[in-house]
């Protein structure tokens, strides 16, 4: 099953595609695993790399994604061993998963043709995907600029709550 990623678009609303990708340990890890949680399940080019790294550890750090009670994916074409050693080296305390194909990126319209300075190239396209309890898509960020990312994220998270709090009171 091949998608161009130019034509998939995820919106608010939407049922997030199950997946069953490795993490660094080989476990898999599911969709339903995280069901009636918030999940935050993000896409990064590389493991180790300057930006990648940052991304991680704004993640790791977030208290507020913590209290929120988020739970926190990656999701990269690296392999276990570069995982498991990125994982370490930098504490992460989620799961880092495995698409080497770019299968499940596709699908998402997170991996494919994308444009850096005026050359255009085939990879990875840096996305956050805000799944709510009901396995819905809550937001999604395409073209991820990792400064304040994070904090865009738990203000999402904030404002899905909110909503969801009115509508049990009303």
């Amino acid at each position: 099953m091949t998608h161009d990623a130019a034509d998939v678009r995820l919106t608010p609303g939407d049922a997030f595609p199950d997946f069953a990708l490795p993490d660094g340990e080989g476990q898999t890890r599911r969709l339903s695993d995280y069901a009636g949680r918030y999940l935050v399940l993000y896409v990064y080019p590389k493991d180790d790399t300057p930006g990648c790294t940052a991304e991680a550890c704004d993640f790791r750090d977030s208290l507020a994604l913590k209290a929120h009670g988020a739970q926190i994916l990656g999701v990269s074409r690296d392999d276990a061993a570069s995982h498991t050693a990125f994982a370490e080296k930098h504490s992460l305390p989620f799961a880092l998963l495995s698409d080497p194909g770019a299968e499940f990126m596709r699908s998402i319209g997170a991996y494919g043709t994308k444009v850096l300075y005026g050359k255009a190239s085939e990879g990875v396209k840096r996305s956050t995907f805000l799944i709510g309890p009901d396995s819905r898509v809550v937001k999604v960020w395409y073209a991820v600029k990792v400064d304040g990312h994070v904090g865009a994220v738990v203000k999402a998270i904030e404002l899905d709550k909110a909503g969801a709090d009115q509508k049990a009171h009303a």
